[in-house]
């Protein structure tokens, strides 16, 4: 009877290939690192038959950054069948149920394909690496095993995926630095807006009302002092130096969880989370201070200026870049290295808050 239901799964997976061969088609015509993960469940979710897939993106230390999970159910009016995903940010492992936990870390130790029993089901884990690196885990549930046949169409989906994410990453990040750059930037901020609105409020009844104790987004400009001065006394390699060892002490200064884009030239943009301004405010001032204390080869110290808001999502995110622009402006004016909060700037009247929708910032 095994061997009867594995040659209909096998046999459902073949029948399928035309449709999954055109899902590759369109997963690789895209030019957006998200939407190809999507584009990944949608392929082997439909090929597979799952009952519900998911994609568990991580960090550099293997910690889950984003989940994305793809269910396919019966609608009760016609039974055809319909997809509902749903899309959220990460950003504390106790929301992940301990069985995936717990698979997580099998696939970490093992590398390979891992599999676990849940609730009559099985749940089935795929490590996917790029460039040897492990970047994220597939795991979807179903009532049997995978067969020989299905593994080798869910490997050859995944590595094709893996590469083509490869060069859709390279394109996203600044070659010099290796942080991801303004294309990036603009493509997600849309995106990280409506991730913003989906914690801070949930709908009752037609209702919005506040999440309790919701978590809060604040986005900083930060600017290297005189850095075309350094370019100039220096030349432009040792300017190059200066750059990629702000990078890093961004980087070591911030959290995991943190974004981080180079935005151009000698300017960063970084998007935190923090409970409340006072955490916020720390958090900027601890990366200049960092800077600040560093000494860098042949050039000696470098200090950078910022400006930071709170990412309102009642705001535009071409309104919130724009406030923390003018705010890293004010503290160049007031003397560099230093980092200002925009609203406090309004209070002071150093800055004048501009009409709603006035902006124009891309």
């Amino acid at each position: 009877m095994e061997k009867r239901e594995n040659f209909m799964d096998d046999q459902h997976a073949t029948t399928s290939l035309p449709s999954m061969l055109k899902n590759l088609g369109t997963m690789t015509a895209i030019r957006d690192t998200y939407l190809l993960e999507q584009s990944l469940l949608r392929t082997l979710g439909s090929l597979l038959g799952m009952l519900d897939a998911s994609f568990y993106r991580v960090d550099e230390k293997g910690e889950v950054i984003r989940v994305l999970h793809h269910f396919v159910r019966m609608t009760h009016q016609d039974e055809a069948r319909s997809t509902v995903e749903n899309v959220e940010e990460m950003t504390n492992a106790q929301d992940i149920p301990n069985i995936r936990l717990s698979l997580f870390a099998s696939m970490r130790t093992l590398g390979k394909t891992c599999t676990q029993k849940i609730e009559g089901d099985l749940l089935i884990g795929y490590p996917i690496y790029g460039k040897g690196v492990l970047l994220a885990f597939f795991v979807f549930q179903r009532e049997r095993e995978v067969t020989p046949v299905e593994d080798a169409i869910i490997q050859g989906v995944l590595e094709v995926f893996t590469n083509y994410f490869d060069l859709l990453d390279t394109s996203q990040r600044d070659p010099l630095t290796g942080l991801l750059n303004r294309y990036s930037l603009e493509a997600n901020l849309d995106r990280l807006w409506n991730l913003i609105l989906a914690r801070l409020h949930k709908t009752d009844h037609g209702k919005t009302k506040r999440v309790h104790s919701p978590e809060k987004y604040w986005l900083g400009m930060l600017d290297i002092d005189h850095f075309k001065k350094v370019n100039d006394t220096y030349g432009h390699i040792i300017g190059d130096e200066v750059l990629i060892t702000t990078t890093r002490l961004l980087q070591a200064s911030l959290r995991q969880s943190d974004l981080l884009y180079r935005y151009g030239g000698e300017e960063f943009v970084a998007v935190i989370a923090a409970n409340d301004l006072e955490s916020a405010t720390h958090a900027f001032e601890r990366t200049r201070s960092k800077i600040e204390q560093f000494q860098f080869p042949q050039v000696g110290q470098v200090t950078i200026s910022g400006g930071f808001c709170s990412a309102d999502p009642a705001l535009s995110p071409k309104e919130v870049l724009n406030r923390a622009d003018s705010a890293l402006y004010a503290a160049k004016d007031a003397g560099r290295n230093r980092i200002y909060f925009y609203d406090a700037l309004v209070k002071e009247g150093v800055l004048k808050e501009p009409k709603s929708g006035s902006i124009e910032f891309f």
